[in-house]
């Protein structure tokens, strides 16, 4: 049996590109390493979720299940507990994904493949901290799964490194269930999540300490302290600027990196700044056939733009097997201009509107971005690196371009 989609991770994108293609009469097999359906969603217990996607707000379990119940109407073929071991392409039509199961090692074959593998957490020899290897140390991912899958407290008193949405979010969590969050601790000079997390530590009186950093941690059998540092705006230490900080747990919540070792593994161009693959506006990778949604192409803020980018993938197999293959386009390159750190997709066509997300390397207010080539302008009040920028370009606008559109965040005319 060959498959026409085989669909890898069974979070929001997965899920999402799966019961699209479903609907478009493909045969969908999806894979998924967790017991369950839902990557992260199950413990993201707070709302906030929902809002562009089904215009209403929801918990992460809540977005989860309106999609794992259409999973289990529409009898999408699914496995979970199954770990993607391998991919191979053999050809544009012929692909073949082996993976473990309790049942042991399977093979299956594709004429497609949407890559939904999300992304890791960054650990805490990754962003420089040394110091004594004790109990207590969590990623942001642990500790809510610790907390809101299996009801288990990780401390009592914490620091959080990183101020992104999932560490503010950790720190009203831990405040709600009685712990003292001693401080976070954000290495930029600004806060790192959207406006209405970082009101959490006000609201908990949580201390914030921005250009600091955590280079150490001391204790016996579990965390005792850790030592912070001032930075300065090269984001150099401070000689004499150190201070310790008693506590028991130290949570880092430092950023994630897309999951993408199988798809470099086979070859797929990444973007060294997004830390995913390279794609066209149907989310295709330079590998033929094979897709990319969610976090495993651009770190995402909003799981709704997760689920979108799932059903364009989708979109992609479909035209891909109708065509086998993506017909011949002239492919305009979208390029980065100023204060654009991140930006995806990175060829369109001018066939389709498409959508570009979008982020900037640092704040600014009173903004004009443009793309010099199409003409084409918006001004916001406000840009942030924490916050993605998603705009539209229509078809139209996309024909005017020559061989690349330039992407431009500048300061506006007062």
């Amino acid at each position: 049996m060959i498959y026409d989609t085989i669909i890898i991770g069974g979070g929001p994108a997965g899920l999402a590109a799966a019961v699209k293609a479903k609907k478009l009469g493909l045969k969908v097999l999806l894979l998924d390493e967790n017991e369950f359906l839902g990557g992260i969603l199950p413990q993201c217990i707070h709302p906030g979720f929902g809002l562009h996607y089904f215009k209403e707000e929801l918990t992460g379990p809540e977005f989860a299940h309106r999609f794992i119940r259409e999973i289990n109407e529409l009898n999408i073929e699914h496995y979970t507990n199954a770990y993607v071991l391998e991919i191979e392409n053999y050809s544009d039509l012929e692909k073949k994904v082996v993976f473990s199961s309790p049942e042991g090692v399977k093979e299956v074959w594709g004429k497609t493949i949407i890559y939904a593998a999300g992304a890791r957490e960054r650990h805490a020899f990754e962003i420089g901290i040394v110091g004594d290897r004790v109990a207590g140390i969590y990623t942001a991912g642990e500790a809510q799964t610790l907390m809101d899958i299996y009801g288990v407290m990780p401390g009592k008193e914490v620091v959080i490194v990183g101020s992104g949405d999932v560490g503010l979010i950790m720190a009203r969590r831990f405040a709600l269930e009685g712990a003292k969050v001693k401080a976070v601790i954000e290495l930029m000079p600004y806060p790192g999540g959207l406006a209405r997390n970082v009101m959490i530590l006000r609201d908990f009186e949580i201390p914030l300490y921005l250009s600091h950093k955590v280079v150490e941690v001391r204790g016996r059998k579990r965390v005792e302290k850790v030592k912070v540092v001032k930075v300065d705006e090269n984001l150099k230490e401070i000689s004499g600027s150190g201070f310790w900080i008693e506590c028991d747990t130290l949570l880092i919540s430092a950023g994630l990196i897309p999951n993408v070792k199988l798809l470099k593994k086979i070859g797929a161009q990444i973007d060294p700044l997004n830390g995913g693959p390279i794609v066209n506006e149907l989310l295709e990778t330079t590998i033929p056939g094979i897709f990319v949604a969610g976090n495993a192409l651009l770190i995402n803020d909003l799981v709704d733009y997760v689920a979108e980018q799932g059903e364009l993938a989708a979109l992609g197999a479909k035209e891909f097997i109708e065509n086998q293959g993506i017909p011949s386009r002239k492919w305009i390159k979208l390029k980065r201009g100023s204060n654009v750190r991140i930006l995806a997709p990175h060829y369109i066509s001018g066939e389709r509107d498409v959508y570009i997300y979008a982020r900037v390397s640092r704040p600014m207010e009173n903004v004009r971005v443009t793309f010099p080539e199409i003409r084409k302008e918006l001004r916001l009040p406000v840009v942030k690196p924490s916050e993605m920028l998603r705009i539209k370009l229509k078809a139209e606008e996309i024909q005017k371009a020559g061989k690349e559109i330039t992407m431009e965040v500048e300061k506006g005319e007062v």
